[in-house]
């Protein structure tokens, strides 16, 4: 799985950043309104050290009272106008980029829905789950304030510099004086920051990795008491970690210290020289008291440059990770247009597929090799073959949860890669040997879209009629990954689900392994009633299983060894005698086979 960690690559947090612009253009009158607002404000403040200039020159010279009185008035309505134009540029901006990060959130989720399978066999999920929110968080933080306030404190520093300048400019020089070595500063600040900010994005990605699996595997933790071990694994990410925020936090420290420490030496210069020429008459108190009112009205924006780079950086890194999976393909989503497919047919034929896993070496033997197998229309094929012969991956490549590698696929005479896949996947429908089951009710994780009419039917056959004794019935949650259900009761609903829409298709991962006998026995019962209408490829390690196909297909070392009936290659295969022999001396044979509790099918 690649952590896509870019700390050495150079890059460009301008050009990354205006990535979002496609997102942020519905709310733009919103939020360049709010930069307005938030400039005016700051010019506002601006205006403070000029009332000072002339209160002091003016009515405190002049001792006049109520000149000191009108100049408070003055002060006291430039204060609230101020906070009540940055209080409305908050206002302005909640909204909107509350919109945006849900926007691209939703774009996310329905982005990674669309990836192939190949996709996310590379990817942890932490990676993913840590870009669809910490990722996130961290964007809209820089377009509500970061992104406002570098502009926002660039006009403040021009404007205040000019004001200087125009009051004194022998004064102004002296506060410009730090300007290059600031600058250099916040140059060098920025290479050095982008790298760490994006390793520590990418070590929450990993640490959110653990704890998922964590959560997920509790009871293999618990059940091998290795949670010391965990929690070492953690410690050790989470230490890593801590370390990667300490070397953001130092830098952060040098640059604040570069830029809060030259302009206060500056500031005090400037006081200096000021007071001087104010004793020597060449300046007045008002202008020196305005001078360095302005000065100090520039604190804040220039002390918050380091502050609002970092952040800037973060979100640069965040945009990248964001963008990373973004960028990565889809499945194709052509749609060719319907067609009636025969009702007859040719029914599932493999022609010559050869397949080989993206991202395996491609000097390796492919996992699958000119694999030529033909299912008739309304027959059900038994895959059997030793483990690791490429039993599961033959069977994704029909719905094209992978996609063939050379060769092709025909459902009924159609090359499966001129099918939409939505049209596909809904011809053919899969059972996996684990099932997943999702946070939601029990009828919702069957149907999936289904008429709900079909539910009862589709319980029924998979012997799943354990559902309607739940708390709530067909409507009871059942908890992440179903685990408040046993392992053969959620297999039970995961066959359902496969056969609930009457697919022209079904493929069948071992859909009854988990199954007690007599369960096993009652479904096989019903799937038969379900077989003879339809086209079935059924992967089998079971002789109980087997017996379900019509006919049988070998698949030894990603090769199609031999295709017959269970009785014919029992009398002319030995892999498959071999096979079966050792899952009837497993599980006994026929009649005599040893029966298994009722309990084993509970928690």
């Amino acid at each position: 799985m690649p952590t896509t960690r870019a700390t050495t690559r150079k890059r460009s947090a301008v050009r990354t950043l205006l990535r979002l612009w496609p997102y942020v253009r519905p709310v733009r009158a919103r939020l360049f309104t709010a930069a307005f607002v938030a400039v005016l404000a700051s010019c506002t403040g601006l205006v403070i050290p000029l009332v000072l200039k002339w209160m002091v020159d003016g009515p405190v010279a002049d001792r006049d009272p109520a000149g000191v009185w009108l100049g408070a008035l003055f002060l006291l309505l430039l204060g609230f106008g101020e906070a009540l134009l940055f209080g409305l540029r908050r206002w302005l901006v909640a909204r909107p980029l509350s919109h945006v990060e849900a926007e691209m959130r939703a774009g996310l989720y329905r982005h990674l829905q669309r990836l192939p399978v190949a996709f996310h066999d590379r990817w942890a999920s932490g990676q993913l789950l840590s870009r669809g929110t910490t990722d996130l968080m961290l964007l809209r933080m820089f377009l509500a304030f970061p992104l406002t306030f570098l502009l926002v404190n660039s006009v403040t520093i021009l404007a205040g510099v000019i004001i200087m300048l125009i009051q004194d400019w022998t004064l102004g020089l002296v506060i410009l004086g730090p300007a290059i070595p600031v600058i250099v500063s916040c140059l060098l600040f920025e290479q050095r920051y982008s790298s760490v900010a994006r390793q520590a994005q990418d070590q929450v990605g990993d640490l959110t990795t653990v704890v998922e699996e964590s959560v997920l595997g509790i009871r293999i933790i618990k059940g091998f008491g290795r949670h010391r071990s965990q929690a070492r694994a953690f410690w050790e990410l989470s230490r890593t970690l801590r370390g990667t925020e300490l070397r953001k936090a130092r830098l952060l420290a040098a640059i604040l210290a570069v830029i809060v420490t030259l302009p206060e030496v500056a500031i005090g210069a400037a006081l200096v020289l000021g007071s001087v020429q104010v004793a020597d008459g060449e300046l007045s108190a008002g202008t020196l008291v305005a001078f360095l009112s302005t000065a100090l009205a520039l604190r804040w924006p220039i002390d918050s440059i380091g502050f609002l780079l970092a952040m800037s950086q973060d979100a640069a890194s965040a945009t990248e990770r964001y963008f990373e999976v973004m960028d990565e393909a889809p499945e194709d989503t052509v749609v060719s247009g319907a067609r009636a497919m025969s009702a007859k047919g040719t029914g599932l034929r493999f022609h010559n597929v050869r397949f080989r896993y993206p991202d395996a070496d491609p000097d390796s033997a492919p996992t699958l090799d000119l694999v030529d197998l033909h299912i008739r229309p309304g027959e059900s094929m038994a895959l059997v073959g030793a483990t690791g012969s490429g039993k599961t991956t033959l069977t994704a490549l029909v719905p094209r949860l992978h996609e063939v590698t050379e060769g092709r696929i025909t459902l009924d005479g159609e090359d499966i890669t001129a099918m939409s896949r939505e049209e596909l996947r809904s011809l053919v429908a899969m059972a996996f040997e684990e099932p997943t089951l999702f946070s939601a009710g029990v009828g919702e994780n069957v149907l999936m879209g289904a008429a709900d009419h079909e539910l009862d039917r589709a319980l029924s056959i998979a012997q799943a009629d354990f559902a309607h004794a739940l708390p709530q019935g067909t409507d009871t949650r059942i908890g992440e990954q179903g685990l408040s259900l046993s392992g053969g009761q959620r297999q039970r609903l995961a066959l359902a689900r496969a056969v609930v829409g009457r697919p022209r298709f079904l493929v069948l991962d071992d859909p009854l392994s988990a199954l007690d006998v007599h369960t096993e026995a009652a479904v096989e019962a019903a799937l038969r009633d379900v077989l003879a209408d339809t086209t079935a490829l059924i992967v089998a390690h079971r002789p109980s299983t087997v017996l379900l196909a019509d006919r049988v297909a070998l698949l030894s070392k990603g090769r199609i060894a031999a295709v017959g009936t269970h009785h014919e290659l029992l009398r002319t295969n030995a892999e498959y005698a071999h096979l079966m022999s050792g899952s009837e001396d497993r599980l006994g044979s026929g009649s005599q086979a040893p029966l298994l509790p009722e309990t084993e099918d509970a928690r």
